[in-house]
């Protein structure tokens, strides 16, 4: 008895260790499943294009051509910037910013948050950082054990510190920030001209298909067809003016027009949003803590989107010198030029031209204005 208890006490580790094997391998397969639903998508969306639009409808051949090449560039241009949103390598934070032992061991000694403070004051007074928490504190990672740089934030999914995060994307399967941020924009941006491409070249179609449907019901053919009789005027109505396709290849050409509608709708309204983002230098989870804030307040949903319409649910970043709204913002076209690159030609080529703050930041110059930073960028 006691050998059997001491045996299912050392296999219950391993046990344990394989549950965690399994669970955790689970977790990184479930959350593909948002990209796999993407790509299904968008596999889906080639075959109703390309073979039952383009092949089997279209009887144009110059037309054919034409629709044929712009989807395939807009759908290149997509794809790749998906892959590079997807793929991007998100480097860790620089090894200056994370506390030697030494330091972690006075941290954990002291016995005051006082204290605690004072070390974090010293160890970070050399680091390029101007940023602080809302009581004016040293922003510090206790699971990265590093001090944050300035708009850096830890991801839980990720596990992570991430520099200039916006948000963690279950499209893309990775956290949006400094690193992908440019191929983020491009995939939303060519997303949303493929999605008006296609939508734009099946509308035409779809109301001829629809005009069909009614003069089909007009001549109560679904009623004659009920009954077992064909007639000619029914036939016709029936076969239509839709080159070689099939009566399914049509309801394919149908659905792709509903569905690019629908991504449309929803790709211009976040593209929209992440415009104004790059433009005034904001980041999407400084608009989500903010909100975080008001809600702990007794604010009510309405009230917090309200204020979200006003521009006055964006939390201004506390400096050394007290909080600014537009502390990282230094003009519409530079805020651009941060995000895109210096180079016109690159601007929407999914290539990194970012400027990179986190090492930019050695050359920041301090504008005496509240103490806040502004990056060179030419």
């Amino acid at each position: 008895m006691a050998s059997s208890v001491q045996n299912s006490r050392i296999s219950s580790p391993g046990y344990c260790a394989c549950c965690r094997t399994c669970n955790m391998w689970c977790w990184k397969g479930f959350k593909w499943l948002p990209v796999s639903f993407i790509v299904s998508i968008i596999t889906w969306s080639y075959y109703a294009y390309v073979i039952q639009l383009c092949i089997f409808t279209i009887q144009s051949t110059v037309q054919q051509w034409i629709y044929l090449v712009l989807y395939h560039i807009l759908l290149i241009m997509f794809v790749w910037s998906y892959w590079k949103t997807i793929f991007a390598e998100i480097e860790p934070i620089p090894e200056k910013y994370k506390l030697p032992e030494a330091e972690l061991e006075k941290m954990l000694s002291a016995e005051s948050e006082d204290s605690q403070r004072t070390i974090l004051e010293n160890f970070a007074k050399d680091l390029p950082i101007v940023t602080r928490t809302m009581s004016g504190s040293i922003r510090y990672c206790n699971r990265c054990v590093l001090v944050k740089p300035d708009r850096a934030h830890h991801c839980s999914i990720c596990a992570r510190c991430v520099l200039k995060m916006d948000h963690h994307c279950p499209w893309v399967n990775n956290c949006v920030c400094f690193h992908n941020y440019k191929f983020f924009m491009l995939f939303l941006g060519y997303a949303l001209l493929y999605c008006l491409f296609v939508m734009a070249t099946c509308l035409p179609y779809f109301i001829r298909l629809w005009k069909m449907y009614e003069e089909y019901k007009h001549a109560h053919c679904d009623l004659i067809l009920e009954s077992g009789a064909y007639t000619k005027i029914c036939v016709d109505m029936i076969n239509g003016d839709f080159g070689t396709a099939t009566s399914s290849g049509r309801y394919h050409i149908i659905f792709a027009f509903f569905v690019s509608l629908m991504f449309a709708i929803s790709l211009g309204s976040l593209f929209g949003y992440h415009c104004y983002l790059v433009v005034n230098n904001r980041t999407t989870l400084d608009m989500l803590i903010n909100n975080r804030r008001l809600n702990t307040h007794g604010g009510s949903f309405i009230r917090i989107m309200l204020k979200n319409l006003v521009h006055e649910a964006f939390r201004a970043p506390m400096f050394r010198g007290g909080a600014d709204k537009n502390g990282f913002s230094i003009g519409a076209f530079k805020n651009f030029k941060e995000v895109f690159g210096n180079s016109p030609n690159l601007w929407l080529v999914p290539v990194f031209t970012s400027v990179e703050m986190a090492r930019e930041t050695e050359r920041w110059r301090l504008c005496p204005r509240k103490g806040r930073t502004v990056p060179q960028i030419v």
